[in-house]
C-alpha cells in the first residue's frame, strides 16, 4: 500500500490537486483524474490516467 507521508506530498501531475487513495488508484480531488497503482508503486503518467466518474 501507500505510506501516508507518500500520499501527503504526491499532487496530480495535470492540475497539481491533493491526492486521496480509493480502491487501489490515487484520484485528484480537484480534476478527478484517477492514477492505478502497480505492484505498490503510482504510475503517475497523465496518459494512464482515467477520468474518476464515481459519486463520492
Amino acid at each position: 500500500m501507500i505510506d501516508e507521508e507518500l500520499l501527503k506530498i504526491l499532487a496530480c501531475p495535470a492540475c497539481k490537486g491533493d491526492l486521496v487513495l480509493k480502491n487501489n488508484r490515487l484520484v485528484c480531488v480537484k480534476c478527478k483524474k484517477s492514477y492505478p497503482i502497480k505492484d505498490d508503486i503510482p504510475v503517475m503518467l497523465i496518459e494512464e490516467a482515467e477520468i474518476d466518474e464515481e459519486k463520492e
